[in-house]
């Protein structure tokens, strides 16, 4: 890849680009602007903004990830748990509606795009391959649960609050007494279409003799309806008279671009939030856009994927904007209506500015019950408990990391649950790669293969320790290796000879090594010899420029059922 597409991977595309794709992307870019509307409208009210900056953090981020990205079909924006965290974050240092509260969206998202960008910069795309998948979708599911209670306030027509279970819950219990019937209505009937629409839309429109394809787009865009008929209804009936509270007042125009230096201080109250904001963000987005590129056979660069995703945040905080990410439901969206270009996420910023400009009085009626309705049925598609059942049968210890994830989620908010979530992965990597499996093997009758003697019934020696590490030998497991092979020395007198079958072994660390020499030695003064077999050319070029072969009390050998047939005893 040369250095022009490396820094601008749109010059990729660009330079290969038709009349055919350009009518595919303007269709799929009308179609995602009709869903970004409401969406945008809907995560603006859930991170505790004005609407009108759902709307600005939904046009700039997209054209500048257009540029910088290298999925094809992403679609970056407002999403829920980034919303979410973004209002429990500044929920603790200001008032919701004050000028205090949008500066700290603009400079959290503006210290996400940072943190992103650094680590796109250092190649830091791996990051997460040390988060573990199934922890991440326990607090995406619990923070979803979070979000659908938030939201039912606003479809009750009550006032409530809190971040966590054990507040949010009792807030409703208290106010449900004075439930608006009207808002009630709205909000219940806009849910049930939703789900109908989401759940069986397909299927009726394909009873129509409508193609499938087609059909499947239309489902994904039919929502719209909800929101055009619930405006229409507040406006003819005059809702508001009856107390069911509308979006308001949206300025018109287009965002203006500010670009403003934070205190020092708002830095230091954002900075743990915005980096975990941006790792949440990063993880949802990068699924999304694997998961679609794969469909199409095409690749996303993890470490530009970062430097995409933080011009789209840094944009959003110019433009007056929060943080951003790439969302599934826009991108699928996206993708289904035929997007083959990053173009299409053009056109929709296109159309949302416009939207902006000319569509803000009507939107001014838009109920927020109908929103939240959205938010609920958008939310609730992320739940998914079944992880644990699956952990529970595979893995008891992804398990419990997930369990207790979840439950500090939903009982002490999602910033402490993120914060938990991403030590947890972290946690359970280094554990699982600090104890390593080391299999005791034995030779199968009749054969030169060597396999666990717990697990086959194999030929053993009296003389021989022989030992297979499942797992490269560095400074968080040498030393457990060490500890075992001691206490399965100390347990067996007869022991003379001790053989490490390498196959497995990919790399030895410097620290790992120096505790092979330890070892040596100190099994040499018991009258015992290490051994190493079958190892791998790279690691045996490192071993070549130390000393320890020559320090080395026993032999290397090429083959394990060489060593076993020189060592064994008679």
């Amino acid at each position: 890849m040369n250095n022009k597409i490396r820094i601008f991977p749109a010059s990729q595309w660009l330079s290969q680009y038709s009349k055919d794709i350009f009518v595919s992307d303007l269709t799929a870019g009308i179609i995602v602007t009709v869903l970004l509307i409401p969406q945008s409208l809907a995560y603006a009210m859930l991170a505790g903004v004005p609407a009108e900056v759902g709307l600005y953090s939904s046009i700039f981020p997209l054209l500048f990830y257009a540029f910088f990205g290298t999925s094809r079909t992403l679609s970056v924006g407002p999403v829920a748990v980034v919303s979410l965290m973004t209002a429990t974050t500044l929920g603790a240092i200001s008032e919701q509606g004050s000028a205090s509260y949008l500066t700290g969206a603009m400079t959290l998202a503006l210290l996400s795009g940072v943190f992103l960008l650094t680590m796109g910069f250092l190649k830091l795309g791996f990051i997460t391959n040390f988060l573990s998948h199934a922890v991440i979708s326990g607090f995406i599911s619990a923070s979803a649960i979070i979000i659908a209670l938030s939201q039912v306030k606003h479809v009750l027509g009550i006032t409530a609050h809190g971040d966590t279970l054990t507040e949010i819950i009792p807030t409703l219990l208290d106010t449900i007494k004075d439930t608006n019937i009207i808002t009630l209505i709205i909000g219940t009937s806009v849910l049930i279409f939703l789900v109908f629409s989401k759940e069986f839309s397909v299927v009726l429109f394909t009873s129509l003799k409508i193609e499938k394809q087609r059909a499947i787009t239309l489902s994904k865009i039919l929502p719209i309806a909800s929101v055009i008929l619930s405006i229409i209804a507040a406006f003819t009936l005059n809702l508001e008279q009856y107390s069911v509270a509308v979006t308001g007042v949206i300025p018109s125009g287009l965002p203006s671009v500010t670009i403003a230096i934070p205190s020092y201080e708002l830095i230091k109250a954002l900075a743990l939030p915005a980096f975990l904001i941006s790792i949440i963000g990063y993880v949802e987005s990068i699924s999304v856009g694997k998961t679609l590129a794969a469909k199409r056979r095409q690749k996303v660069d993890a470490n530009q994927e970062l430097i995409g995703l933080g011009a789209a945040n840094i944009a959003s905080s110019i433009s007056g904007g929060f943080p951003v990410t790439g969302g599934f439901s826009r991108s699928v969206v996206n993708f289904d209506a035929g997007a083959v270009t990053q173009a299409a996420s053009i056109f929709a910023a296109i159309g949302i500015a416009i939207a902006s400009v000319f569509l803000t009085p009507v939107l001014y009626y838009l109920p927020k019950a109908t929103l939240a309705a959205t938010i609920i049925v958008a939310v609730i598609s992320l739940i998914d408990f079944s992880i644990l059942k699956k952990t529970f049968r595979y893995s008891m210890s992804d398990f419990y990391a997930i369990l207790v994830t979840v439950l500090i989620t939903l009982f002490f908010g999602v910033e402490i649950g993120v914060a938990s979530g991403v030590l947890l992965s972290i946690g359970l990597h280094l554990y699982q790669t600090s104890t390593p499996h080391i299999a005791e093997i034995g030779l199968i009758a009749g054969s030169e293969h060597f396999r666990n003697i717990n697990r086959y019934v194999t030929q053993t020696d009296p003389t021989l320790l022989m030992l297979r590490p499942d797992e490269s030998l560095f400074f968080p497991n040498a030393a457990f290796l060490e500890q075992k092979i001691q206490a399965s020395v100390y347990q067996k007198d007869s022991i003379t000879h001790v053989i490490l079958l390498c196959s497995a072994v990919n790399d030895i660390d410097y620290s790992a090594l120096e505790v092979l020499e330890s070892l040596n030695k100190e099994l040499y003064k018991q009258g015992v010899k290490l051994h190493l077999s079958e190892i791998k050319g790279p690691v045996m070029d490192k071993l070549s420029n130390s000393t320890f072969l020559e320090h080395l009390h026993g032999n290397i050998y090429i083959s394990h059922i060489e060593a076993f047939n020189a060592l064994k005893s008679e």
